[in-house]
């Protein structure tokens, strides 16, 4: 039997026991897979949706599973994570990645980002939650080991040209109305098929607005475009 959620969930954040969040996990390590199975599984605001331990079969995952959020570890035994953070943006360009890994190369942590993880979690932390994890990237936010975190923060103090600088986007760039009425609502934590409802459209026009934002304002996910339009003023 799952456990209720620990904490109150208030009804305007995605994650509901009738609408829980659908996640895909891919890790080569089956005892870490198990862990990480056992806390999401314990969540009711969360649905594990199929799990897979190697780069073949989360590419057939990709393919055949609909879902809101891939966890996967970067060392897989026959390939490279990066490339189905990649594959999984060209598929599902609204969903959140969160990386889960042993690997704390800064230069590897930064590409993650730059491919569009919005999480990044190391196996052998304390101080971190899984569940919470996921719950954190689809309501807008992004997930981060606490010690990993400050390393950033330290080399970006160190060295300033890798904070990146804010370019409002050109004219044509702007958004339209209607992309910036499913902006709002994604703002708001609304998934996909609540934005659908909410503006009385469907779910794949749903998705194709939102990929025009994330190519209009070069962004590779629902976090990165809302810190975006928010900053330029178009939100």
């Amino acid at each position: 039997m799952r456990a209720s959620a620990a904490l109150p969930w208030p009804h305007f954040l995605t994650g509901q026991e009738h609408a829980p969040v659908r996640v895909v996990l891919v890790d080569d390590d089956e005892f870490m897979r198990h862990v990480i199975a056992q806390e999401l599984l314990a969540d009711v605001r969360i649905q594990l949706q199929a799990q897979a331990g190697s780069v073949r079969d989360g590419r057939r995952l990709l393919t055949s599973q609909e879902f809101d959020v891939l966890m996967l570890d970067l060392n897989l035994s026959d390939g490279n994570g990066f490339d189905l953070i990649r594959e999984a943006r060209e598929r599902h360009s609204y969903c959140e990645i969160i990386v889960v890994t042993s690997t704390e190369d800064e230069a590897r942590v930064l590409h993650a980002f730059r491919l569009g993880a919005t999480g990044y979690l190391l196996k052998n932390a304390w101080l971190q939650s899984f569940s919470h994890a996921v719950l954190q990237v689809v309501n807008g936010g992004a997930a981060i080991t606490p010690r990993l975190s400050r390393r950033l923060l330290a080399r970006m103090n160190l060295d300033t040209d890798t904070v990146p600088q804010l370019e409002v986007p050109p004219y044509e760039a702007t958004l339209t109305t209607r992309e910036r009425e499913v902006l709002r609502c994604v703002s708001k934590g609304y998934a996909s098929r609540e934005i659908s409802e909410r503006l009385g459209i469907s779910g794949q026009t749903v998705n194709s607005h939102i990929k025009n934002i994330y190519k209009k304002l070069h962004v590779r996910s629902r976090a990165q475009a809302v810190s975006f339009a928010t900053q330029t003023g178009q939100l």
